[in-house]
């Protein structure tokens, strides 16, 4: 995309590095550039990438800086594992992360994973609308945990996708009743 307000310099508001056989190595530089006051970028997909925790981890570093500007994340298919959630679970917390939508997608996250992520989002500095962790072997357990997360700090949450998960009766019957909640933002569930 060409930013005329900069002249003749290119600028990048959405990147896409979709499958390009990415490993942990290269997220080191990804955090440089989050944390650089001169990028504007607004949408990162590393998606299909084998990051695992480690390279979510120092991704979650630049989503720290005051400098940061992205707001959609998708790390689908990355080979990450409940032990990038505590790192992903205090980017959500910072009062710099201008994080909106984040889609974990197919990892093994399990509910030790969501139970992190539940964390991040009872933050009152937490601005995420759009959550999305389906094929992420979450159970019951996780569901009511990401059911308490969004009761009690219901002003974000919009929009939020477990399908292909294992929600057990409870954890469907809770995520569901936050549909009808008034004070709940909650639009959009897929379970």
């Amino acid at each position: 995309m060409h930013d005329k307000s900069s002249g003749d310099k290119w600028s990048f508001l959405m990147l896409s590095l979709y499958g390009c056989d990415l490993t942990a190595e290269c997220c080191g530089s990804v955090s440089s550039a989050l944390q650089s006051s001169n990028s504007p970028l607004t949408e990162l997909d590393m998606s299909n990438n084998n990051l695992q925790d480690s390279g979510v981890k120092l991704i979650s570093d630049g989503l720290k800086s005051p400098n940061c500007k992205l707001k959609t994340l998708r790390l689908s298919v990355c080979d990450l594992t409940a032990e990038c959630c505590g790192s992903v679970s205090s980017a959500l917390q910072s009062s710099n992360s201008p994080l909106t939508e984040l889609d974990m997608s197919e990892n093994d996250l399990q509910d030790s994973g969501v139970k992190l992520i539940s964390d991040g989002l009872k933050s009152p500095n937490c601005k995420l609308e759009i959550l999305r962790l389906p094929h992420c072997k979450v159970t019951e357990e996780g569901y009511c945990c990401l059911a308490s997360a969004v009761k009690s700090n219901p002003s974000h949450i919009r929009e939020l996708d477990l399908s292909n998960n294992h929600p057990g009766n409870e954890g469907k019957k809770l995520l569901s009743d936050l549909l009808k909640d008034q004070h709940c933002r909650l639009e959009k569930l897929s379970l």
